[in-house]
């Protein structure tokens, strides 16, 4: 039974496993860089302790460090949340080692998903379609245009290792090929200690949309319905919503029967999110599969009433699931809205301190926000603030509510984009769906 669980994250995913974590009776413990010493999710802990100076690579990415504080701490098991060590088969297998609980699949399942390459091979092995590119990574630009030239341009270049959009760019022709491989080799270098990279065919006009699933030890496995991400800057989210907004009831059922089965063939177990591109006439793609809780998931919680949070501790406490895919309802329509310290025109971050900061509040509101007033958005992290999710009947009344919220989020000191996500909502396109990953490219 697991009694203690060192969070190994910050900000609002820590504050959200310690809130479950809570209503489980179950002790938390929270770790913190220079940073972060008075963010709120610490204090939210039962017990907290310093991993180290403000960059990650001394704090929330340090594994030795991390271990450490776990074994004094005493604790029976860690919960990465996402970013950071979540994706990290190396941190897994030392948890093994010092026999703490990871939540989350294992070493295996976790170096072979976080290899593209590997992932695509094995999904296209389970029958699921996958979009047409390269089998093998290359790590030179001659092989990366051959390749190019052989699917047809346009293409997606990616980072073989990696994900969130970093090492990601379309890719037009092969003079845009050769500038476009040498600077994403590298920041895929930096980000995840491997620079090579693999290509596949752009489709355009697509849509990202996601399901959710949840495995256990015993082979039972089940899907959450879907999630819809199309809405992106920079190739990462801004806006999700749950259900997806265009599939038929036929292809939504056939993409979570084509999800379950291959994570049952997989062995996968715990909580994971298996992406697609899909294209105009609902073909689905595979795209990754994310094999850990998702920045999004409050929207499949808020359809479904399912704590994804409460299912990992209990598949990682060796429960088998306590529901069946016919128990499981989608009702209703959820929007999350990601609230960034950025600029609403370039994109670009936006840190400083937060002199005014004031949620909206009503029934149909969830914030998930590890800031407060005073609070300072540090450029060492991702700067989203806080995750805005809302819940209404229809798709309607939840962009309804959703606007209203925004219009009522105050955060004054630094800049937010909440201006762009208004702009967003209000466009005449979203309005009616027509949610392509090029919305915002497009549009803005």
């Amino acid at each position: 039974m697991i009694n203690k669980i060192l969070i190994a994250n910050r900000g609002e995913i820590a504050s959200r496993i310690i809130r479950t974590c809570k209503k489980m009776n179950i002790n938390t413990v929270a770790v913190f860089s220079e940073a972060d010493e008075y963010a709120p999710y610490v204090k939210l802990s039962d017990e907290n302790y310093l991993l180290g100076a403000s960059q990650v690579n001394e704090s929330y990415l340090n594994i030795d460090k991390i271990i450490q504080i776990a074994k004094k701490a005493n604790v029976c098991a860690i919960h990465p949340g996402y970013g950071f060590m979540s994706e990290n088969s190396q941190f897994a297998a030392k948890c093994k080692q010092e026999d703490i609980i990871f939540i989350g699949p294992d070493t295996d399942i976790l170096s072979k998903m976080g290899d593209k390459i590997i992932a695509r091979k094995l999904m296209s092995k389970f029958g699921v379609p996958v979009i047409p590119g390269m089998d093998e990574a290359v790590a030179d630009v001659e092989s990366a245009i051959e390749a190019a030239n052989q699917i047809g341009f346009p293409v997606m270049l990616k980072a073989s290792a990696g994900g969130g959009g970093v090492g990601m760019q379309v890719v037009n022709n092969e003079s845009e090929l050769e500038t476009a491989f040498e600077n994403n080799s590298k920041r895929a270098a930096t980000f995840f200690g491997d620079g090579s990279m693999f290509i596949e065919k752009l489709l355009e006009n697509a849509r990202h949309v996601e399901v959710q699933v949840l495995a256990d030890e015993f082979g039972n496995a089940i899907h959450l319905f879907d999630r819809e991400c199309s809405i992106q800057r920079r190739n990462q989210k801004v806006i999700e919503e749950a259900p997806a907004i265009f599939l038929s009831e036929q292809v939504r059922e056939e993409m979570g029967e084509v999800s379950v089965n291959a994570v049952k063939q997989l062995g996968y177990t715990n909580a994971g999110t298996i992406e697609y591109l899909v294209d105009e006439q609902e073909n689905f793609y595979f795209l990754e599969m994310n094999t850990r809780i998702q920045v999004e998931h409050p929207i499949t919680e808020e359809i479904t009433g399912i704590d994804l949070v409460e299912q990992q501790i209990n598949i990682a406490s060796g429960k088998k699931l306590d529901v069946t895919q016919s128990e499981i309802k989608k009702t209703g329509h959820s929007i999350e809205a990601r609230i960034y310290a950025e600029d609403p025109k370039t994109f670009f971050p936006s840190p400083g301190k937060i002199v005014v900061y004031e949620e909206p509040v009503n029934d149909y509101i969830r914030i998930e926000s590890s800031v407060k007033k005073d609070s300072n958005v540090t450029p060492f992290y991702d700067p989203m603030i806080s995750k805005l999710i809302v819940y209404g009947r229809s798709r309607e009344e939840a962009i309804s509510r959703l606007k209203e919220a925004l219009l009522n989020y105050r955060i004054e000191g630094i800049k937010t984009n909440i201006p762009m996500l208004l702009e967003v909502i209000n466009h005449e396109q979203f309005i009616v769906g027509n949610t392509p990953t090029s919305f915002v490219k497009q549009y803005f």
